[in-house]
């Protein structure tokens, strides 16, 4: 019989005593940020706030914002709060522009990541039998190294064999016995078709849970994932800002992902105005880290939207659950698993010498996001001559995948032919069903 929870004293804990425990905590990881980070501590002061002003979590809303503007003015290294000897790993997330952000650890806060994927991994059924195939990317990208630690922690074999190279990924199911997949889920959707497609059955691979995030996914979807793969499949969230996955994750009921509230307070707010909403209202989710030592970041604005559930679960855990995320205040994408800003995509084109019309059309093929971008070729390229356009959009594919880290298909098309809108330009066709 696998074990029930990771951390159980934390994970059952009673509501008052984890209100306790953060109170404690902001206390102490305020002091410890205003004392440190000199920009943050600046930006206190000009809000007119001290230590001396924050007592509990009751004041947490005397505490500034922090948001994607404050890593990019602070980038590389403004918001860390150790000495760049105790960093011991380095992670980066794609920005609205081509510089990314970059977040550090210490050994420490290496060790807490792998508590927080572990507890993930228990509430799925894991233990020390199981044999982890971890297909998310490894790299700058937090998803690989997140598991991975979380998995190696608690025993497991681990099988880190990233994305890409379908067909090994269901040879290594088939051969090595894997029984817990962690990837995005799309591409869990693909290793199914592919299962049928090489004529295989869920009866052929050892499979019982998969693991999946880095991007939205629907209910429909989670089945269609859990039928072709014969597992049972659990949604995970993190953000490359505030850790990495593990920040909340789901159990086996399935019914919103319980965050880490040692570790982590989450609140929601009105986009608008920045105000605290009750429980259970949507609004956007805004975390701060309280044991981070690094890269400790107070009331970070995710963006996300969601909702936030106080009712223990029937799991036995007390942890807050937040649904998944119900969509964006801002006008980034998530395609495969990658942040894209269309931001990103106009630096490209200006630079490429291309004037800033264009559309970005993503859809979803096969269980998979197709990515296009039809730009408008200026008077001075346009060529009626198919090699040379062909060319021109190879160039320019180069350039995306360059700042993007992710393929699109480029379509070059006749000066003036994309529509003009008198108000704010349609700049996206999204038409995935990933919310329901």
């Amino acid at each position: 019989m696998s074990r029930k929870y990771y951390q159980e004293e934390y994970e059952t804990m009673p509501r008052d005593k984890i209100r306790e425990l953060q109170s404690k905590r902001l206390v102490e990881q305020f002091k410890y940020v205003y004392d440190n980070v000199e920009y943050y501590r600046n930006r206190c002061k000009e809000a007119g706030v001290t230590p001396d002003d924050i007592k509990s979590i009751d004041d947490l809303d005397k505490i500034p914002f922090t948001c994607k503007d404050d890593l990019r003015a602070t980038y590389p290294y403004g918001l860390f709060a150790v000495p760049r000897k105790e960093v011991v790993r380095i992670h980066a997330s794609s920005g609205t522009t081509g510089k990314q952000i970059v977040v550090g650890y210490t050994k420490g806060d290496l060790d807490i990541w792998d508590d927080c994927a572990a507890r993930q991994l228990v509430a799925v059924g894991a233990d020390e039998d199981d044999i982890v195939q971890d297909a998310y990317g490894y790299g700058l990208f937090t998803g690989g190294f997140g598991i991975h630690g979380g998995a190696t922690k608690l025993g497991c074999q681990v099988i880190p064999i990233s994305s890409g190279n379908t067909q090994r990924q269901i040879t290594f199911m088939q051969d090595l016995k894997s029984t817990v997949l962690c990837c995005t889920p799309s591409y869990a959707a693909y290793l199914g078709e592919t299962l049928k497609d090489m004529g295989l059955t869920p009866k052929d691979i050892y499979l019982k849970a998969g693991i999946f995030g880095a991007e939205p996914w629907t209910e429909e979807m989670r089945r269609d994932i859990e039928k072709s793969l014969g597992l049972k499949a659990y949604d995970i969230y993190g953000l490359t800002e505030v850790l990495g996955p593990g920040v909340a994750f789901e159990c086996s009921e399935q019914a919103g992902m319980h965050v880490n509230e040692d570790h982590f307070i989450i609140e929601t707010i009105d986009p608008k105005t920045g105000k605290r909403l009750p429980d259970g209202e949507k609004g956007e989710l805004v975390f701060t880290a309280l044991t981070k030592k690094a890269f400790p970041l107070m009331r970070f604005r995710t963006k996300d939207i969601g909702v936030l559930n106080v009712e223990k679960c029937k799991c036995g855990r007390t942890f807050v659950r937040m649904s998944k995320p119900m969509g964006r205040t801002d006008d980034m994408l998530i395609i495969r698993g990658v942040n894209v800003f269309p931001s990103q995509i106009e630096e490209v084109l200006l630079k490429q010498g291309y004037a800033p019309n264009y559309q970005i059309i993503v859809g979803r093929e096969n269980n998979t996001d197709t990515f296009e971008v039809k730009v408008e070729m200026t008077p001075e390229k346009f060529s009626d001559v198919i090699a040379e356009v062909k060319a021109q959009e190879t160039k320019l594919e180069n350039a995306l995948l360059t700042i993007l880290q992710i393929k699109a298909k480029v379509i070059l098309v006749a000066p003036k032919t994309i529509e003009r809108s008198e108000g704010k330009a349609k700049r996206v066709i999204d038409t995935r069903k990933l919310h329901g």
